[in-house]
């Protein structure tokens, strides 16, 4: 990763856009961020895939510094 970024933890209500998420071993870059009902999240990633984060669902993150 980039060396200016660092792991964070975050839900679906700190997620941001440019945040680096690992699936699989990928990296996949958050390009869009869609609310859904009951503080759901659908996060769209720079390659065309989604994921949709639960309001309880918690993640680790790649995120640049100064982002936070």
């Amino acid at each position: 990763m980039h060396p200016n970024s660092a792991s964070v933890s975050v839900t679906s209500a700190t997620v941001l856009r440019g945040d680096v998420i690992q699936v699989g071993g990928q990296p996949l870059t958050v390009s869009d961020i869609v609310t859904l009902p009951h503080k759901a999240k659908r996060l769209r990633f720079e390659t065309g895939e989604s994921l949709t984060m639960h309001v309880r669902t918690r993640l680790a993150v790649f995120r640049r510094k100064g982002r936070w």
